[in-house]
Formats: structure tokens, sequence, C-alpha cells
């Protein structure tokens, strides 16, 4: 496992919700041990989500183009759109009968020779689209990257945990630690990875927050200046306030299998206005 991972501590500091679509709406307070447990693998698998989709600047020395066609742009957006109205009812999977969109999709660096790896970027004042695609060993590097994240995140949660509660030995307590350790979560598995190259199917799944920190994305998990994610005209200033730093986020991870190779899209919608078109 790779040391250089992203921990979680300050992700969600402007965030009022981080959720994924299986989820929108969790309870206040989940008190049996087991749920409590989830619930913070869930929280863990995002952030590394985020961590292993944004890192690749500053760990595999992909660029940032902002030279993304602006109607290839609308394109990818039209085509996400209608992949994730085709998913099938209550499952991230995509409906066979929009299989060949999602091909489409997913072989787009091929057929406008665009890069895969890198971080393709179209912003206008207050909005930005960022498409990313992997391919082949890229897929595997991403999930390798994933499990690391999410490993790390709850290894360090679990010894927190067991310093700062283990001295209560109070029953409810010792039982939510005793969760937290037999917690075993394989995110490929999670992913449906393997049903994806068995099957031939088409997997779309979402990740939203309502206020993203900006600062937090570029500044920490892709180390580069917000105005080059963003645009000028709509970076933070120099001293910014919670409101200059918030942005509403959506992003889409569609998978799936063509010509014999893996492949991913990861489409991020990012606006600064409180309304989203999405």
């Amino acid at each position: 496992m790779s040391a250089e991972v992203c921990a979680p501590v300050s992700c969600v500091t402007l965030t009022s919700k981080m959720s994924e679509e299986a989820n929108e709406n969790p309870p206040e307070r989940i008190l049996d041990p087991k749920d409590r447990a989830m619930e913070k693998a869930a929280e863990f698998r995002m952030h590394a989500e985020l961590a292993a989709v944004f890192e690749g600047v500053r760990k595999f020395d992909a660029r940032l183009r902002q030279d993304f066609d602006p109607d290839l742009a609308r394109d990818v957006q039209r085509m996400v759109g209608k992949l994730e109205k085709a998913k099938v009812p209550n499952t991230p999977v995509i409906d066979p009968s929009a299989a060949e969109s999602a091909a489409a999709l997913l072989k787009m660096p091929e057929t406008n020779d665009l890069a895969t790896m890198d971080y393709h970027i179209h912003h206008r004042p207050g909005e930005t689209m960022i498409v990313r695609w992997l391919a082949g060993d890229e897929v595997e590097v991403f999930y390798d990257r994933l499990q690391a994240h999410f490993d790390a995140t709850l290894a360090g949660f679990r010894e927190e945990q067991r310093s700062a509660l283990a001295w209560k030995q109070d029953a409810k307590t010792n039982a939510f630690l005793d969760a937290m350790d037999a917690l075993d979560v394989k995110l490929a598995e999670r992913y449906l990875r393997e049903p994806i190259r068995q099957h031939k199917l088409f997997v779309m799944s979402i990740q939203t927050a309502d206020e993203l920190n900006i600062a937090y994305l570029a500044d920490f998990i892709m180390q580069v200046p917000a105005e080059d994610l963003v645009g000028k005209a709509s970076a933070p200033p120099d001293e910014p306030t919670e409101q200059d730093l918030a942005w509403f986020f959506k992003m889409f991870l569609i998978r799936g299998e063509v010509d014999g190779i893996e492949r991913m899209c990861f489409f991020t919608y990012l606006q600064k206005s409180e309304d989203s078109a999405w």
C-alpha cells in the first residue's frame, strides 16, 4: 500500500451533504454499532473515490487540458445525462438498451483523439466540467489507489477510535470498535468490477456534494491552483470566505468493457451558484 494517500480530515469542511445516489437521505444518527461502522465505511469510500479520481496530476503527471472543445464537452454532458436516465431503477447498472451509447462514451478518447489519464476541462464563469478517461492498465492502477486510500483512512480511524474510546469500557462503544475492526471492504467488488467483465455490464455510480470546498479539491488533492481548475473568473480570492470556496459538485463514474479493454469515464460537474442544472 502506498503511503501517499489522502485522508478525509477536511474534505467536507464546507460540505452540507456528500452522498451517493443510492443513499441520498441517510438518517441523522445511527445507533446500531454495525450500522454506524458501515456508515463510516461508506464515508471513507466516497473520500477514497474523490482522491483516486483527482490525484492524477500530483501522482501520475496527468495534465490539466484547457483546450477541451466546448461542443464535445456538451456532447459528453448530454451523453452522461441520458445514461443516468437509462439506469435500471435502484441499481447502478445501465440498461442494456443504452449499451451502445455507454460504449461510445467510453471510446471517445480513441474516436476523438483525446488523451486518457489527463483532465479535460471546459469552464465558464461559475461552472466547470471535468472529464477524465482511463483504459486498460490505467483502470488497474485506479482500483489499487482507491483501495489504498480507503485502507489507510480506515486504519487511521480505527487507531484513533481505539485510543479515544476504549477506556469507556461500555458495551455499545466496544461493539462499535469491534464492528470497525471487522470491516473488510473490497472496493473492486463494491464497484462491480467482476460482473462488468463477466457479463459485459455498463455501470454508473454518482457522488454529489451540495457544497464542496474547491480549495480542498484543487490545493490538497490535485495540488494545482484553483484558477487552473475553475477558470480565472471563478477562482476564489486570496482571502476567501466560506461562500467563495463552496461549489456544488456532482461526479459520474461510468465503467465498462469495450473491445476487450476495461474502461472508465469520470464526468464531474461543478457549479458555483446554489442552483444546479443537474
